[in-house]
């Protein structure tokens, strides 16, 4: 099946009790064996669900992977993984990722005693030469959140496996429909599910794939174990949302085209990040590697301009945490998304006070480029 109709009939497209189209919700917490101790497929909902079995079922079939995982959000997915590795373990990881994923890293999982290294994964060389005895992974976002910057999948998957390490991929801001990393050689990826994959600010999700068979056994029993499990009704949503997916991600990089190209010309914009910007450095690799520019877009005001009275002047554009939605979401990095980075880290990886992330939806272009020029000119 082609991408759009695998969103459409993936998973377990019609119910084999009833023939519904549209997948039940299976709200039982626990179900019934008929013979003791013969490994029913189904015996308690946390270890299984059928709702939850066919979304694990879908994303697994549109991120090209044999196994898919669904939990309770992107952090915990993003934990279950790195739940997969031990005490002593060495990461390294993209110096520019989810704020949410710097605290998961540096208040949580070192005081287990992992350890991590931040690099700039553009870089191939400073990812080869933090790699120590004890490295076990590299860990990456791409396009990152939220200077959009772009890392050749493929070239640190094969410095990965050379030195016999997983590569982890963070695909919540291309999604699926824009790349597939497990088929340029990585081994796990990861989404915040409640982002582009929901796309209806409705539902907090997290997703797993992989397509090696230890790894998926790893994470099956971390799954259970850890129980930070997605619900039935949540995964119907996120199934529901999936299935719009193709036609959602066309419009919204369409719209996020346009509202480049204003910023562009716009004097009060002092720097833009979009991978579909020719002048940046990870245009040609964007191109390459994802089939569109998606529509996530960052920018610097001009110094000396608020961000706060600019963002707080748009009345169609959500001051709002999180992005992918079906409405266009703003937001300042520095005070919300990011706040949980040190200002002087924050500095030094880029994400400067006035930075401003802006995720483009799918309203009508020339009302949204409107609500932008209005709010410019207050500033």
């Amino acid at each position: 099946m082609k991408f759009n109709t695998k969103l459409i009939h993936g998973g377990f497209s019609e119910d084999p009790t009833t023939g519904a189209v549209s997948t039940p919700i299976y709200r039982s917490s626990t179900f019934h064996q008929h013979e003791l101790g013969a490994g029913p497929k189904w015996e308690y909902g946390r270890t299984g669900n059928p709702t939850r079995a066919s979304l694990e079922k879908l994303i697994a079939q549109i991120e090209d992977g044999k196994y898919g995982f669904a939990f309770a959000s992107g952090s915990a997915a993003i934990h279950a993984v790195f739940s997969t590795f031990s005490a002593g373990d060495h990461i390294v990881v993209g110096n520019d990722v989810y704020g949410g994923t710097f605290r998961l890293i540096n208040k949580v999982l070192k005081r287990f005693g992992m350890e991590f290294t931040s690099v700039d994964t553009r870089d191939s060389d400073a990812v080869e030469k933090a790699i120590q005895d004890n490295t076990k992974a590299i860990y990456l976002e791409t396009p990152t959140n939220p200077l959009l910057k772009i890392t050749d999948i493929e070239e640190i998957s094969k410095i990965a496996k050379k030195h016999n390490l997983k590569t982890i991929v963070d695909n919540t801001f291309a999604t699926p429909y824009n790349q597939n990393p497990l088929t340029l050689g990585a081994d796990i990826v990861v989404h915040s599910a409640t982002k582009y994959l929901g796309g209806h600010s409705d539902v907090v999700a997290g997703l797993a794939v992989t397509s090696d068979d230890k790894i998926a056994e790893d994470l099956a029993f971390l799954q259970n174990s850890i129980g930070s499990v997605l619900g039935p009704d949540d995964s119907w949503l996120l199934m529901r949302g999936i299935k719009t997916l193709g036609v959602r991600m066309r419009v919204h990089a369409d719209n996020a085209k346009l509202v480049y190209d204003y910023l562009d010309n716009n004097d009060k914009v002092a720097k833009i990040y979009y991978p579909g910007n020719p002048e940046s450095e990870g245009y040609e690799i964007a191109k390459k590697q994802m089939r569109t520019f998606g529509a996530m877009i960052s920018f610097e005001l001009q110094p000396g301009l608020d961000p706060k009275k600019f963002v707080e002047s748009l009345k169609l554009v959500d001051l709002a945490e999180s992005l992918g939605g079906i409405e266009s979401l703003i937001e300042v990095p520095a005070v919300m998304t990011h706040a949980a980075i040190p200002r002087e880290i924050r500095l030094q990886n880029g994400i400067k006070d006035e930075l401003v992330r802006l995720s483009v939806g799918i309203e009508d272009s020339e009302d949204l480029l409107d609500d932008l020029k209005q709010a410019f000119d207050k500033i």
